[in-house]
């Protein structure tokens, strides 16, 4: 793209050299690192299977950049760190970008969708019977069902893609479910104020993996649910599907208190899971660790030193449960005064082991990741008006964090630095590194420096990513054009 900038231009003196800035670089771009992310992704075929079944009600023939370019342009903008539908109005001629969506970067007849685009696509807006009263077209009710449709495949996909990513069978699987708070900024359809978090919001649901933190479903919902709305279902949609491509799995389920309804443990009874959740204090349970409590705070007193007890109760029954179940409770006291937690769970074992071992272990997941996918990844920006298009973007936002997972395993053996990195190291580290465009008849090149600091760094990214997707993607898909990176 050509410029009216000057060509030279001239600042201070270092020494007896002058700082001299010209505009004879060349074509440049800042994201180089996301093509060795774009290969892997083909090879294991993430956006291309979702694409595929992607609901789409325009007309295919009048459509100039289909649902498989508009959903890899917004999902590479995500990683990238441009999470509005309004970045790719400064990107659709980036270099990097358009050759991310096989178009040529030379060739400024073609370029990206505009954010308006975009906008529209995430309402599964077309044009189609345009003339006719908005009342009396028969499009909006394709368009409504595609709204809908989108949200439940991507959180149909999500664990399809966590179960033919897997290099084993997995002995067991947790599911890690956590609401969390999306304040809001706007007119946003269906976004309340909560009390609790004194914010208009929404309350997205969100799951992961416990093991590797892969997410494996994202409901948006409306901003003063209840924590555990939609919450069987969302979890049943998961455990159907696990249970189908591994008959006999253990399955167990962990929340926090939000969650735990009587209608939840009677899901996880039912089906054979077990399930571990925080459970929220009350006079009954105060009464019962009475005892326990004024012995830990003597025992403070006298020695001086924090203590933690533990003690079960398997008899315990609230008044809207259908039997008894087992509650642990961890009474703890030191020099600030003493604290008592519950959780209740249909696990054996030692109460200590229990709640230390693998209640707390919501800290790492999906605590940590959902603050990846909000403070990385942008996934609380959402800025649509309308739910459902809302809905979508935290869909997407998701799929790009899954794709940061299948990552991080990839570098696990070999880049071991990476894997347990957070995705804003990755961005920094890997994929925010200039590079020089430069184009032949039968290569484009991207020339990175060789001072680059992660330059070998990014060279054992490479190798770890071809070899992982050797394993679980034999067959490698060739594009039409070869792409060439070079370190000078």
């Amino acid at each position: 793209m050509k410029t009216g900038c000057a060509t030279q231009l001239t600042f201070w003196k270092v020494g007896k050299q002058q700082v001299t800035v010209d505009f004879d670089g060349g074509e440049i771009v800042t994201d180089a690192g996301l093509l060795a992310v774009r290969q892997f992704e083909r090879r294991l075929g993430v956006l291309d299977g979702l694409a595929r079944r992607w609901p789409d009600p325009r007309d295919q023939e009048a459509v100039t950049y289909d649902a498989g370019q508009v959903l890899g342009q917004l999902i590479y903008q995500i990683l990238a760190g441009y999470s509005d539908a309004n970045d790719a109005n400064t990107l659709r001629h980036d270099a990097l970008f358009k050759t991310l969506l096989d178009l040529s970067p030379n060739d400024d007849q073609q370029t990206l969708a505009s954010g308006s685009t975009l906008a529209r696509f995430q309402y599964a807006y077309t044009r189609r019977q345009h003339r006719i009263p908005i009342e009396q077209r028969p499009v909006l009710l394709e368009q409504q069902d595609a709204r809908t449709g989108r949200v439940r495949l991507i959180n149909e996909y999500l664990p399809e893609l966590f179960i033919r990513t897997r290099t084993e069978r997995p002995g067991y699987v947790i599911l890690d479910l956590d609401p969390t708070d999306d304040p809001t900024h706007g007119q946003q359809v269906l976004a309340f104020y909560h009390g609790y978090y004194e914010q208009h919001q929404y309350f997205p649901l969100l799951i992961f993996d416990g093991a590797s933190g892969f997410p494996l479903g994202a409901w948006l919902r409306p901003g003063r649910v209840h924590a555990s709305c939609g919450a069987v279902d969302a979890l049943d949609l998961i455990v159907k599907r696990l249970r189908q491509a591994w008959p006999g799995v253990t399955i167990v389920v962990r929340g926090d208190s939000g969650l735990a309804v009587p209608e939840m443990y009677e899901y996880c009874e039912a089906n054979g899971l077990l399930y571990i959740f925080g459970y929220a204090s009350n006079e009954v349970l105060k009464r019962r660790t009475d005892r326990l409590r004024k012995t830990v705070e003597l025992a403070v007193r006298v020695w001086g030193e924090d203590i933690q007890q533990f003690v079960a109760f398997d008899d315990y029954q609230a008044g809207s449960w259908s039997r008894p179940r087992r509650i642990l409770a961890k009474v703890e006291a030191n020099r600030l005064g003493s604290n008592r937690r519950f959780v209740v769970t249909n696990l054996c074992g030692d109460p200590q082991g229990l709640y230390h071992g693998f209640y707390v272990q919501r800290g790492d997941v999906p605590e940590k990741r959902i603050g990846e996918l909000k403070n990385h990844l942008d996934a609380d920006r959402l800025s649509s008006h309308g739910f459902l298009a809302n809905a979508m973007r935290l869909g997407l936002h998701v799929v790009a964090f899954a794709i940061m997972v299948l990552f991080r395993e990839a570098c696990a053996e070999e880049v071991p630095e990476l894997a347990h990195a957070e995705v804003g190291t990755i961005r920094r580290k890997v994929l925010k590194v200039g590079a020089r465009v430069r184009t032949s008849a039968r290569r484009i090149w991207f020339h990175l420096s060789a001072s680059w600091p992660f330059a070998e760094l990014f060279r054992r990214v490479c190798v770890a990513l071809e070899r992982h997707a050797r394993r679980i993607a034999p067959r490698c898909r060739a594009g039409p054009t070869s792409v060439a990176l070079t370190l000078k």
